[in-house]
């Protein structure tokens, strides 16, 4: 749908200066648009975009915020480049029901493998199976604030960008029709 390079970029800025300045307000934990930038980038802008645009606005944000165990911030940016992949896949089956899904599936995907990092690399679980089914369990409240901010900024994105399109070319029908 997006056709011209200027179009691409225009959104691209738009949605890294989105992407860090929410990490920066006041957010419930793991309330944030980058999944939802994978996504976006993948189906809509391509793949250099799905790769590259949440790991810029994690990195912009992290410069800032701060950075933590590489092995864990390893696991972070790597769920948000495989939520890129995701956008990649249904690219060509978009519709509600495969956004809704790759939504879903980007939130579960982060969820297991950024706390599989947490239990692995961090000192505060044992490292045996109770250990990581603990980890599992303190960490579903943060599963649920991921997977409520994917759907919202999913939700947004999605809306938004469908809704401009479809303005923008009953617009351009009338201007013909006239």
């Amino acid at each position: 749908m997006l056709e011209t390079k200027k179009a691409k970029l225009f959104i691209s800025i738009l949605l890294i200066v989105l992407g860090v300045f929410c990490r920066f307000l006041p957010h419930i934990w793991n309330f944030t648009p980058i999944a939802a930038i994978a996504l976006f980038s993948g189906v809509y802008l391509g793949k250099k975009y799905a790769f590259t645009l949440p790991v810029i606005a994690m990195f912009l944000g992290d410069i800032f915020l701060g950075f933590y165990a590489w092995p864990i911030m390893t696991a972070v940016y790597s769920s948000y480049l495989f939520v890129g992949l995701i956008g990649l896949a249904i690219k060509k089956y978009k519709s509600f029901e495969t956004i809704l899904a790759g939504s879903i599936l980007s939130s579960v995907m982060f969820f297991v493998v950024t706390n599989f990092a947490v239990w692995q690399f961090s000192p505060w679980y044992a490292k045996s199976i109770n250990g990581l089914l603990e980890c599992y369990t303190l960490a579903l409240p943060f599963f649920r604030n991921t997977l409520m901010g994917d759907m919202f900024y999913v939700g947004v994105f999605f809306g938004v960008y469908e809704m401009v399109y479809f303005l923008a070319k009953n617009y351009q029908r009338k201007i013909v029709i006239t």
